[in-house]
């Protein structure tokens, strides 16, 4: 602790640069600026990590963006605590980029900063006690209960506690009365110690000592001491089994991993015998995480098609920064991605390869690892915080120049980016809602490429509007990609009508006649069936057939879902959670029914009409583990699963040859959503989950259940013209101004009193209609969901011209009026969230 808060000589204040702007992870809307101590300031430069004093008390990992000799006027200078890193951990190319994202996505560069950096860089601080060495309990006027002298007794063993020892000791959770009494009494102190989250990964090797690995007859003397004990025998026999010391004496000095030489239930104790003896050494070594994988098989010959479409890329990247390739569904992308990732990393550059969710990485890692091997790394949520901060380091250090990762990853340090590919580029969960920075990835990438001088490739069978606009307009190059791979074809679909089956009492638990039939044929044929529902949960609402009532979220304006497995009901909003009520609340009636079908209920009705068939489920509930996506994947690719319930997931670039069959359980949920972008997303949902079926020789069926099958956008689906749907929808977004004809900002105004709410939105309102920019400014009205967590929401929606210019004017008089607001008393509670480019 010393070294971190010991006393520092400072530098002149004429002499050299003696301040630096320091980026801290706090939504506040500057850097800081700190003193450089004289100690310190040989080590100083841009993108090193540091331990600053920030307030009264919080000590912070803050990252060096600007070294200067300017003072701050408002405040006196702290000092900055110590240095981190002996190379920098972000590069000038990332602060760069930090910048642009605060600046496009109106936030703060530190919760920029809190949403780059992996939690295992972050240092964090944790409240101890130690006895104060002045207490003296025989001359203490202050007497002393049983629990504090418990704490006290404790603390002669140990040097320091934390709270939640002294939670175990004492066995109560609260804690904070008791301490707050002892240091009254004077009896303790509290501090803070700043501790490391990051910890490599260290194991206990062991190896013969070199002796006797170099010597066979002192190998034999050790075989002929140890006869007679069949477990140090065993333990000897098998090291020798795994290591040849003889033939490969390099393994003895790597040594074996004790935990593998002890797995098949061999006795700790003998080992420890043949280490005191001297016949093993046993040592410590740090080892990554991220396991070491060779490359399996180089990347496969293209078909013509394909080498088409990778020789217009590369013409294309002559003249354009980024180019869309619009492939089909199986048309083989993946393999075009595998030739131009291994011709950039041969160049000597970097490779990111961005995937909007985990669920995808679990088969397009298998596929490219075997390509690329340890040079690859991938990242994302389900990782542990060490192992992000390895891939992070692994990138650093040139271990990584291929990345494969989800939204997240476009804040690594890469230093020579050469090629950005994202793939099903229109896919809304790129987009990052809460916390800030509220970013969409596809967009923030492009940009980092920019940065870098790099190509980006976007990728999809069904693109976003705004990019095949882009395309349209000659801004991105084009490549088009309209057959399947191999002799695959396209699938063929059906429109089952759900108002026609009911009325001629042809509907079974909300499956149409033609799905059935159609699953039945499936599985006669032992092959594989893919259901899709755009909702989790068992059913959506639990409803009183008497009186109407409906079980509701107390925090949330939504009603809670009923989960069959947990029995209970719960609110996907805010995570409150209740036990299912036996009789309505409200009148007293027994009549409680189920309304609607979400995949657990779905998975339930399919399990009765086929009996015999082995079911599986994807979706959040089933997936919340690091291995989830996995097992589920790997039991549905060795067969065992015939059916498969699953939400978005399931529509995500997943390719399993035995799939013949793709249900849309409710084809008319997916349109009828509040959002102008409804029939884009519908038509890409379901022309993406209809495209896992027939991916080899078979032909796929895919059946779409409506109760208005006539819809326009489910003709575009069948005829798989997304050109003349997209002819029509941008009349419609040019008449009513929407993407991509203007720029939009979403702004949502917070507070747990309605009137505050409403009164702080409609005064917002009133000063942005004042901003001098050409805008239309709809609302101030309630949100879709009007209250979440007890916070009311009302929203307002700006429609501004495309011009930058018009941005940043907008966006710099939008940061004055807030300031302003906040400063109201009535409106400092107000909480007011800016969304740039909602989807």
């Amino acid at each position: 602790m010393e070294s971190l808060f010991g006393d520092h000589d400072f530098l002149d204040k004429n002499s050299g640069n003696n301040f630096a702007d320091i980026i801290l992870p706090v939504p506040i809307p500057r850097m800081f600026t700190y003193r450089i101590p004289s100690a310190l300031k040989s080590a100083i430069q841009i993108g090193l990590r540091v331990i600053v004093q920030f307030g009264k008390k919080k000590v912070l990992t803050g990252i060096i963006g600007k070294v200067h000799n300017k003072p701050p006027q408002a405040y006196d200078a702290k000092p900055i605590l110590d240095i981190l890193d002996s190379e920098p951990s972000v590069n000038p190319l990332q602060i760069r980029f930090w910048v642009w994202m605060a600046d496009y996505y109106f936030c703060h560069i530190g919760e920029v900063m809190f949403a780059a950096l992996p939690s295992g860089l972050r240092l964090s601080s944790e409240s101890k006690i130690q006895v104060n060495p002045n207490f003296d309990p025989e001359t203490s006027k202050y007497p002393l209960d049983i629990r504090e002298e418990k704490i006290l007794e404790a603390l002669e063993n140990q040097a320091e506690l934390s709270y939640e020892d002294c939670e175990k000791i004492l066995g109560i959770k609260t804690i904070h009365p008791i301490l707050k009494s002892l240091v009254a009494k004077e009896a303790i102190l509290i501090f803070e110690k700043v501790q490391d989250k990051y910890s490599p990964k260290v194991e206990t090797r062991i190896r013969l000592v070199p002796e006797i690995a170099k010597d066979k007859n002192a190998l034999q003397a050790v075989f002929e001491a140890v006869q007679g004990k069949p477990k140090q025998e065993s333990i000897l026999l098998k090291f020798l089994r795994d290591i040849p010391v003889f033939q490969r004496p390099e393994l003895n000095e790597k040594g074996l991993d004790k935990a593998s030489l002890l797995e098949e239930g061999d006795s700790e104790s003998s080992l420890k015998t043949l280490i005191k003896n001297g016949v093993f050494e046993s040592f410590k070594q740090i080892v990554n995480r991220i396991e070491e994988v060779e490359a399996g098989r180089k990347a496969y010959t293209l078909s013509s098609s394909q080498q088409a479409a990778f020789d217009e890329i590369k013409e294309h990247f002559e003249s354009k920064q980024t180019v869309l390739l619009h492939g089909v569904t199986g048309s083989g992308k993946t393999e075009i991605y595998i030739q131009l990732i291994q011709e950039v990393i041969d160049s000597g550059s970097q490779v990111l390869l961005l995937l909007p969710e985990i669920a995808l990485t679990t088969q397009i890692v298998g596929r490219l690892k075997q390509v690329f091997g340890s040079r690859m790394g991938v990242y994302h949520s389900k990782y542990s915080d060490n192992e992000r901060v390895e891939v992070w380091n692994g990138v650093l250090s040139g271990r990584f120049p291929f990345v494969v990762g989800v939204r997240s990853s476009i804040f690594l340090p890469f230093d020579s980016l050469g090629l950005v590919i994202i793939d099903e580029e229109h896919e809304p969960s790129y987009k990052q809602f809460d916390p800030a920075p509220r970013f969409h990835a596809r967009d923030a990438a492009i940009m980092l490429a920019y940065f870098h001088q790099a190509k980006t490739l976007l990728g999809s069978a069904t693109p976003s509007f705004e990019s095949y606009s882009n395309a349209s307009q000659g801004k991105y190059g084009y490549i088009s990609l309209d057959h399947r791979f191999g002799d695959a074809t396209l699938p063929e679909y059906h429109l089952a009508n759900l108002s026609a089956d009911r009325k001629k009492n042809l509907l079974k638990l909300d499956s149409t006649r033609l799905l059935r039939e159609k699953v039945q044929q499936a599985l006669d044929q032992q092959q594989q069936v893919l259901i899709f529902q755009n909702r989790r949960g068992y059913s959506p609402y639990i409803q009183c057939e008497d009186c109407g009532w409906t079980g509701q979220c107390v925090q949330c304006d939504v009603s809670l879902t009923y989960h069959q497995f947990a029995e209970e009901l719960r609110c996907h909003y805010c995570g409150y959670k209740e036990k299912i009520p036996q009789t309505c609340p409200a009148c007293g009636s027994s009549q409680l029914s189920l309304e609607g079908m979400g995949t657990e209920r779905i998975e339930e009705s399919l399990s009765l009409l086929f009996p015999e068939a082995r079911m599986g489920r994807m979706d959040l509930d089933t997936t919340r583990n690091k291995h989830g996506y996995q097992r589920i994947l790997d039991e549905f690719a060795a067969g065992q699963i015939d059916i498969l319930v699953g939400t978005q997931m399931i529509t995500k670039g997943l390719d399993f040859g035995n799939v013949s069959v793709v249900g849309i359980w409710d084809g008319d949920r997916i349109l009828n959503f509040p959002d102008f972008r409804s029939g884009e997303r519908a038509f890409q949902q379901i022309t993406q989950v209809a495209g896992r079926a027939g991916r080899r020789e078979v032909k796929g069926q895919v059946i779409i259940q409506s109760r208005k099958p006539e819809n326009e956008v489910f003709e575009n689906i069948i005829r798989g013209d997304y050109q003349e749907y997209f002819r029509q929808e941008m009349m419609d977004r040019k008449k009513y101004y929407y993407p991509p004809y203007v720029k939009l900002i979403k702004i949502t105004t917070r507070h747990t009193d309605f009137k505050t709410a409403e009164k702080a939105a409609h005064a917002l309102h009133h000063q942005m209609a004042k901003i001098p920019v050409k805008k239309i400014v709809l609302g101030p009205e309630k949100g879709v969901i009007a209250r979440i967590k007890n916070q009311y929401q009302l929203e307002s929606l700006i429609k501004l011209e495309k011009s930058g210019a018009t941005q940043s004017v907008f966006k710099e008089n939008l940061t004055r009026i807030i300031e302003e607001l906040q400063a109201v008393p009535d409106f400092r509670s107000v909480r007011w969230v800016v969304d740039v480019d909602p989807s």
